[in-house]
């Protein structure tokens, strides 16, 4: 019994970690929206090549490294799929930002598989100090991404804490679901696939091709460019 509340309470502490983490990605994320304060365009952009980036340079190498092929390309296409439907039911109920609202869901799809492992190695020597850095620090480009998102959409400032909390709720929720319960590594590669597919198609068509319409080509592939290196750069420090 008292076993069961420390792992409780570990995954609480994780979820306040995720907290911090993401809360770190969304300051930065808030001095760029400073910097691009008049261009909304501009920051969409930025938010769709770091997304891109995101995509290209961790969350898809590393799922094909750790699931099989099958499950992540079927997951991508279902994701698409639910993109296109919520997508509709979105503007049919003339929700506000429905890029934002998908995206989040991405997001929290993307933490499942990740979750449910922590969860079942706590209490193990396998989940050492590094490894938790590793996935904390791993959600700061994410917490970036979500910010940027919501700024550029022109949500509150106090908007993008429920968001991250929301977030933390869901890994703290999902570690303890995984200390009971393992989820098969073919569920997790489509997981995995479908938050590849809801993320991608949430970055090309809400975030980087709606706004071509809107500024030049060369500011275009300026702010995609930056966007992507920034992404890199994130990549290369939590590495």
């Amino acid at each position: 019994m008292m076993r069961r509340g420390i792992l409780q309470v570990s995954a609480m502490i994780l979820g306040g970690f995720l907290f911090f983490s993401v809360s770190f990605g969304g300051a930065i994320a808030w001095i760029f929206s400073k910097l691009f304060q008049h261009t909304t365009q501009g920051l969409s952009l930025l938010c769709g090549g770091f997304l891109v980036g995101l995509l290209v340079l961790d969350i898809i190498p590393s799922s094909f490294q750790i699931y099989q092929s099958f499950g992540i390309i079927l997951g991508i296409f279902i994701g698409y799929f639910i993109f296109q439907l919520l997508d509709t039911l979105f503007h049919a109920s003339h929700a506000q930002n429905p890029s934002v609202s998908l995206l989040t869901l991405a997001m929290i799809i993307h933490t499942i598989p990740i979750s449910l492992t922590v969860g079942n190695l706590l209490g193990n020597a396998a989940l050492s100090i590094s490894l938790t850095a590793s996935i904390i620090l791993h959600h700061v480009p994410e917490g970036f991404a979500l910010s940027t998102a919501l700024i550029s959409q022109g949500e509150r400032l106090w908007r993008l804490f429920i968001y991250f909390f929301i977030f933390s709720v869901f890994f703290s929720i999902f570690i303890w679901f995984g200390q009971y319960w393992a989820l098969p590594e073919k569920a997790q590669g489509i997981l995995m696939g479908i938050s590849i597919g809801l993320i991608a198609t949430a970055s090309i068509s809400e975030f980087i091709l709606h706004q071509l319409r809107y500024v030049s080509f060369r500011s275009f592939f300026m702010y995609l460019i930056l966007g992507y290196l920034l992404s890199y750069i994130f990549h290369t420090l939590v590495e």
